[in-house]
């Protein structure tokens, strides 16, 4: 058995670094990539541009608009003249939000009375709307803040010093809200997608490349060969599998070295609890690329299948949209996944450091998935072969 698998293995690696195109798409496509989806898989939202109508034209009115302009979420692109002209801004892509200030905006203010500020925000990108909305509301409470400590300060001052030189041991009282964000300090969304997009490729280069492997050797003639060698069905199912793997854990390590060199990620868990799973999520997808190789009858129909079964791994795993958010239905579909689990280990591992005791129901439905698509690939093939 042993010498059997060998020669397939040595005959899989010849065929599979034959072609230098299949060198490229292996060793230098993942890596190119990954600094793309790297840079372009970005939730943090800057440089929102905006516009204003200022019907007050007063030193508050402009101490606000310094306020949004001074932010590092919003720059200012237009200084509109009439509403018109801010809404055609919206519409024309120039700038995503609008503010109008109505005139009295300094009376109101000075006369302590609530104050309208309109603001109009391109709602046709819901997510960039969102944080449009919350960066909005975040600099107008700065700037109510300001105004409130610049107006009342002497003030308070005064009550504060009186309060204290009469009851020396009177403390102050109150809510101090301290918030830190642990595992992500800087909220950094790259910390967050980096290691998805590590799986997702992955899940892409070995799920392409093992749905051509039997098909393949059907259009080139050489399966009748195959099957009058005495080698058995699972026998060349771990010969066509292994060198994929050996490929995969190569992919892996290669394009894990460039996230941490390149964009700075830090790896807070175990190298060798990442790369068990990764070998059991490599048998999940090479295991499903074999069996759909195994029912196409050409490498075309193959591909055509793998890409229609890639889109629902990738948008019911969790990767850009909670499972939680999803229908209960669809949350139970989801465990049917192999990138579900293997998304939420490579993040604990990644981010949070999470050992294996952590992640031991995500390994074990892995685990499972990936002995019943190995089984389902031989039984299918050997059907193939009677």
């Amino acid at each position: 058995m042993f010498n059997r698998l060998t020669e397939l293995l040595r005959k899989e690696f010849i065929q599979l670094f034959r072609d230098p195109r299949m060198r490229m798409i292996i060793f230098v496509m993942p890596v190119i990539q990954l600094i793309i989806f790297g840079y372009v898989l970005i939730l943090d939202v800057n440089n929102v541009n905006f516009g204003v109508l200022d019907m007050d034209k007063t030193y508050e009115s402009r101490t606000l608009i310094d306020t949004f302009n001074g932010s590092p979420y919003f720059t200012l692109k237009l200084y509109a003249k009439n509403e018109k002209e801010l809404e055609e801004g919206i519409l024309s892509g120039n700038i995503s939000l609008g503010l109008k200030i109505n005139s009295g905006f300094q009376s109101d203010i000075k006369r302590s009375k609530t104050t309208t500020i309109q603001s109009f925000i391109d709602g046709s990108i819901s997510n960039l709307a969102a944080v449009s909305m919350a960066y909005t509301n975040q600099v107008i409470q700065n700037y109510n803040m300001q105004m409130m400590k610049s107006r009342y300060y002497r003030s308070i001052g005064l009550i504060q010093e009186d309060l204290r030189a009469r009851f020396p041991k009177l403390g102050s009282s109150g809510l101090d809200a301290r918030i830190r964000s642990i595992y992500n300090p800087d909220l950094d969304s790259r910390n967050f997608y980096v290691p998805c997009v590590i799986a997702l490729l992955i899940t892409v280069l070995t799920l392409l490349l093992t749905s051509m492997a039997i098909v393949r050797e059907k259009e080139i003639g050489t399966m009748e060969q195959l099957i009058v060698t005495p080698i058995k069905s699972y026998e060349l199912i771990l010969g066509k599998t292994i060198p994929f793997v050996l490929v995969g854990i190569f992919e892996t390590a290669l394009i894990s070295i460039v996230a941490v060199l390149w964009f700075k990620i830090t790896i807070h868990g175990s190298l060798l609890l990442l790369g068990l799973a990764v070998i059991i999520y490599l048998f999940c997808t090479l295991s499903l690329g074999l069996l759909i190789s195994i029912i196409s009858k050409t490498q075309q129909q193959a591909m055509m299948t793998s890409f229609l079964i890639l889109y629902p791994l990738m948008l019911m795993s969790g990767f850009m949209f909670p499972v939680e958010n999803m229908p209960e239905f669809f949350q139970y579909v989801t465990y049917l996944n192999p990138l579900r689990y293997f998304i939420v280990i490579i993040r604990g591992i990644f981010i949070k450091g999470l050992d294996f005791e952590s992640l031991f129901p995500q390994f074990l439905g892995l685990s499972i998935i990936a002995m019943i698509l190995f089984v389902l690939s031989v039984t299918k093939f050997t059907k193939k072969l009677g």
